[in-house]
C-alpha cells in the first residue's frame, strides 16, 4: 500500500498537501518522507513509525549504543551514504541491514551486489534519517569515536609513567609511552571492555591486521580491528603498564595493573603468549561490581540457597564447588566468604592468582617460582591462627590431605575442585588419597554449577514450547521431589522464551549471565553410605534420597520462569 495514501487515511495529511509533495518529488527528486520532515508536516518517530507498518519492516527507533568496525567495514561509507542503507549489527548468519527507503529499486539492487562482494547474508530493517545519521557518525572509525569517549581513563593510565621500574629497555618503553595514539587505543580498549562488562579482552595478530575480541556472556566477540602495524606498540603499552619485561616476546609473562572508574578499583590482569604470528595478549578485567554478587543473586534456587546459607554458619568443616573453567565457582567463594568475613573472624587464602581484593581478608598468592606452592602456603597458612580458609584450588593429594586435617582440627575451608556433578567430589577427593571415614565429618556441601546466559528481558518472544522441548521439561520435573512439583508447576500449553535481539542486548537475545546449580549436603545417612560403598553410583542414588535438585533441573526451571532459553540449559548442563 501506498504510504502516502496511508497518511491520508490516518488524517495525517490532506490530499492537497499530498499533491503538493508528489509535485515536489518530480521537480527536487527528493524522496516524498524527506520533504514531509522538512516541511515538519509530521513528526520523523510518527512517519517512520507508520512506514514500519506499511512496509511491514521491523522499526530501528534508536542509534544502536555499539557497532563493530567489523560490521561496519562490510558496506563502505560512500555506498552507506549514497543508498541510505548501513549495516547495524548480525544475528546468527544474518548481517541485519538498516535502510532508509526500502522501496528504492536502486538501493535493494546495490545491497544484493555488496552482499555478493563481501559473501554475507543479510536481512531488513527500517530506520528514520536521523537513525541512520547516527549511525553513519560512527564511520568516523569505531576506533576514533571509543577514544574519544574514553579521554578520562587516560590520566589514571599516563599516572603509571611515574611508577615504572623497568627491566627491559629502558629506551624503548620511553618511545613506546611517547606514542599518544597508542595509550589512547589501549585506553579505548580497556574503557570499553569495562563499559561492555566483558570478562576478558583477547588482542590477537592475524596475518593483515589486529584483532581485538571481547567476551561477554560467556562468548567471544570481535569489537575492533587495528592496523598490524600498532601491534607492538600495543603489546608493549600493556607491558609498560603491567610491569612486565618489553624486550622478551619469545616466552609467555604474566602481570596486572589498577585503575579507577566510577569511583571504583578495576583490576586487568594481562597474559602474553607468542604466537607464530606475534604476541597475544589476554586480559582477564576484574571488576568488583561483576565479580562480587551477593547469594541471592548468583541464581540459585531458594531451597539451593537456604542449604548454602545453613552449612556457613556451621563452625567447621568444608565447601567444594566443582565446575569447569568460566563456571562461576571463584564468584560462588567470594560471595560465601564475604557472609564469613566479620570482625571476629579471621579469614586468610590461598589464590592462584588473587582475583579480587577484599577488605578485612588476608589474601596470599602463590609464588611456583619461588616453591611457594598450594602445598606449602597451605601449611603456613593454619599457623596463622585462622577461622576461615579459602584455597584457590585443591590440585594433589598432598593439598587435598592438608584441607581435610585442617577442616577436622576447627577451620571453615572453601575450595574448589574439578568434577563434572556435585556427587562426583566424593569419589574425587577418595582418588586423591583421602580415607572415606574422613570425608563424612569433614565436608558440609558440594556445590556444582554452570552459567548460563539470561534472556534479554526487552525483546524475549514468548513461544508455545514443541512436543520435544515439553517431553524434556516434563522428564525432568517429574523427578522432582512432590513438594517442588507443587511449587514449581507447569501450565498447560507451556510457554517458554526465545531469544530475538535488540539494542538493548546488542542484537544477541541475551544479557547477563546467572548460575544453575546443585548442592550435594552432607548427611548422616550419606556418611554411612560412605563408609561402605563411595562409588558415584552410590552417591548418586543417595543424592536422589535427599532430593537434590540437579543442575538440569533448577535450568529447566528458570526456562519456565523466563529467564533464560532451553537452548542454554542443553548447551551446558547433562542428564543426571
Amino acid at each position: 500500500m501506498d504510504l502516502l495514501k496511508v497518511l491520508v487515511q490516518k488524517g495525517k495529511l490532506t490530499q492537497k498537501q499530498v499533491k503538493e509533495i508528489n509535485e515536489k518529488v518530480i521537480e527536487t527528486g527528493q524522496q516524498a518522507e524527506e520533504l514531509i520532515i522538512a516541511d515538519k508536516l509530521i513528526p520523523e518517530s510518527d512517519l517512520f513509525q507508520i512506514k514500519s507498518e506499511v512496509l511491514d519492516l521491523p522499526l530501528i527507533a534508536e542509534v544502536p549504543k555499539s557497532i563493530s568496525s567489523e560490521i561496519l567495514s562490510l558496506i563502505p561509507r560512500d555506498s552507506a551514504e549514497h543508498y541510505n542503507l548501513i549495516p547495524i549489527g548480525r544475528k546468527d548468519d544474518l548481517v541485519e541491514i538498516g535502510m532508509v527507503y526500502p522501496h528504492d529499486i536502486q538501493a535493494r539492487e546495490a545491497l544484493k551486489f555488496l552482499s555478493r562482494r563481501s559473501g554475507f547474508e543479510y536481512s531488513l530493517f527500517l530506520i528514520s534519517p536521523s537513525v541512520f545519521r547516527g549511525i553513519l557518525d560512527k564511520y568516523q572509525t569505531a576506533e576514533r569515536e571509543v577514544k574519544e569517549a574514553l579521554e578520562s581513563l587516560e590520566g589514571e593510565l599516563e599516572r603509571e609513567r611515574g611508577e615504572l621500574s623497568l627491566k627491559g629497555d629502558v629506551s624503548e618503553a620511553e618511545r613506546t609511552m611517547e606514542q599518544a595514539p597508542v595509550i589512547k587505543m589501549v585506553a579505548v580498549i580497556l574503557r570499553e571492555a569495562v563499559e561492555g562488562k566483558a570478562s576478558d579482552v583477547h588482542i590477537e595478530p592475524m596475518q593483515d591486521r589486529l584483532r581485538v575480541r571481547f567476551r561477554l556472556d560467556g562468548m567471544l566477540h570481535s569489537s575492533l580491528f587495528l592496523p598490524l602495524k600498532v601491534h607492538a606498540a600495543v603489546i608493549s603499552r600493556l607491558k609498560i603498564l603491567s610491569h612486565l619485561k618489553i624486550d622478551e616476546t619469545r616466552v609467555p609473562q604474566d602481570g596486572r595493573f589498577s585503575t579507577r572508574f566510577q569511583n571504583r578499583r578495576i583490576d586487568f590482569r594481562i597474559s602474553t603468549l607468542p604466537t607464530t604470528q606475534g604476541e597475544k595478549a589476554a586480559i582477564r578485567v576484574l571488576d568488583p561490581e561483576q565479580g562480587f554478587a551477593e547469594i541471592g543473586k548468583l541464581g540459585a534456587l531458594p531451597e539451593q540457597e537456604a542449604i548454602l546459607k545453613e552449612a556457613i554458619k556451621m563452625p567447621f568443616g568444608m565447601i567444594l564447588a566443582t565446575g569447569p573453567t568460566g563456571s562461576g565457582k571463584t564468584t560462588t567463594l567470594y560471595s560465601l566468604l564475604r557472609l564469613l568475613n566479620r570482625e571476629e573472624a579471621n579469614v586468610v587464602t590461598l589464590e592462584d592468582p588473587v582475583e579480587y581484593f577484599i577488605e578485612g581478608v588476608n589474601q596470599s598468592q602463590i609464588r611456583p617460582e619461588i616453591n611457594y606452592s598450594f602445598i606449602r602456603g597451605l601449611r603456613q597458612l593454619v599457623r596463622q591462627d585462622p577461622d576461615v580458609i579459602m584455597v584457590g584450588e585443591i590440585r594433589d593429594d598432598e593439598t587435598a590431605s592438608l584441607a581435610i586435617h585442617a577442616a577436622l582440627t576447627g577451620h571453615i575451608i572453601l575450595s574448589t575442585l574439578h568434577t563434572n556433578n556435585a556427587v562426583g567430589v566424593i569419589p574425587r577427593l577418595i582418588d586423591m588419597g583421602v580415607d572415606p571415614f574422613l570425608v563424612g565429618p569433614t565436608l558440609r556441601l558440594a556445590i556444582a554449577q554452570r552459567l548460563v546466559r539470561r534472556l534479554c528481558p526487552h525483546c524475549k518472544k514468548k513461544v508455545v514450547a514443541t512436543d520435544s522441548q515439553r517431553e524434556l521439561i516434563q522428564k525432568n520435573y517429574q523427578s522432582l521431589p512432590a513438594h517442588l512439583q507443587k511449587k514449581y508447576t507447569l501450565p498447560d500449553p507451556l510457554y517458554i522464551y526465545q531469544p530475538v535481539g535488540c539494542e538493548s542486548c546488542n542484537f544477541s537475545g541475551y544479557k547477563g549471565r546467572l548460575g544453575v546449580f546443585e548442592v550435594l549436603k552432607m548427611t548422616e545417612r550419606l556418611a554411612d553410605v560412605l563408609l561402605k560403598s563411595a562409588s558415584e553410583e552410590k552417591v548418586s542414588e543417595e543424592a536422589k534420597q535427599q532430593q537434590m535438585i540437579t543442575m538440569r533441573q533448577s535450568g529447566l526451571i528458570r526456562v519456565v520462569e523466563g529467564i533464560t532459553s532451553i537452548e542454554e540449559v542443553i548447551r551446558t548442563t547433562t542428564e543426571s
